[in-house]
């Protein structure tokens, strides 16, 4: 397996990229937007400065990992003679859909389909396929390239071969993969995002501030970020966008999300990357910033 084709060029999909790129495989990085590609090689190649600023690369290797990177804005060029897709879009069930029949149409019949999805069934997006046996979840942290975790997700048809393949391309990334079964959230944010809505709902309730709270869990719980700032470091409409997965997935009440997440969303509120959240990332310095204490 050499050739990877990688959906979406937004923050998850970049930081996809740069890590099977500078893993020496041949990249192929799709987006509609000529400027979401711009700025996702932007990003790369700022995030390959820093790791050649720290001495962890050295200049030659971050010139061969960009040169391992090709931007496409048509689908069907971009996943030609490609071994596995890595679809990265948006988190919305309609959009994969519509991305997995596309993909299943245009790919060679060998090519393995993976989602970076964070909630949504594996099983479901398979189904659109005619190849349910070679879809599964691939689902990276965030920042891809220094998160060793990735979440493989068996949808309900996946061969144990795909899987197989899926878990040793993991490994072979520096990675430490850890297969799990397909049910909303999966493991990583059927844990995590109870404890964010939770952390909202205790700042709605007024029993703490923002500052408070994130304080409380990061010098109580040993958490290198309060959850507050996490929440807005990954994106409130990305947290709520999962918790609504989880809630009409489960049925249970204890997944639906705070009124609060919710106002703050319909208000454009996302965290970092509006520039506001529970947070205030108005000045460029003040996101980088946030984003470095997580990274460290």
């Amino acid at each position: 397996m050499k050739n990877i084709a990688v959906i979406g060029a937004g923050t998850m999909g970049n930081g996809i990229a740069h890590t099977f790129a500078q893993s020496g495989f041949k990249v192929n990085l799709i987006d509609i937007s000529e400027a979401s590609l711009k700025k996702g090689i932007e990003t790369i190649t700022k995030n390959l400065d820093r790791m050649v600023a720290k001495e962890k690369i050295t200049d030659t290797d971050k010139n061969e990992t960009l040169s391992n990177i090709l931007t496409f804005t048509n689908i069907t060029e971009g996943v030609k003679n490609t071994d596995l897709v890595v679809e990265a879009a948006t988190e919305n069930i309609d959009l994969k859909l519509n991305i997995f029949k596309q993909l299943d149409e245009v790919c060679e019949k060998n090519t393995i389909l993976a989602t970076n999805t964070s909630s949504i069934s594996i099983t479901q997006i398979a189904a659109v396929t005619s190849r349910p046996e070679m879809v599964i979840g691939m689902h990276f942290m965030n920042p891809v390239p220094i998160m060793k975790l990735v979440e493989i997700i068996r949808g309900y048809s996946t061969s144990d071969s795909i899987t197989n393949t899926i878990m040793q391309l993991s490994k072979t990334l520096g990675k430490v993969p850890v297969e799990v079964n397909d049910y909303p959230g999966f493991v990583a944010n059927r844990i995590l995002m109870p404890m964010l809505n939770e952390s909202i709902e205790t700042l709605y309730n007024g029993v703490a501030g923002v500052e408070e709270i994130d304080t409380v869990m990061k010098l109580g719980m040993a958490h290198p970020m309060g959850p507050l700032q996490l929440a807005d470091f990954i994106g409130l409409d990305v947290c709520l966008s999962i918790l609504n997965v989880m809630y009409d997935g489960f049925k249970n009440p204890k997944y639906a999300p705070c009124p609060l997440l919710v106002n703050m969303v319909r208000a454009g509120k996302l965290g970092v990357k509006s520039g506001e959240g529970f947070y205030d990332y108005s000045e460029s310095r003040k996101a980088e910033k946030v984003a470095k204490q997580f990274v460290k």
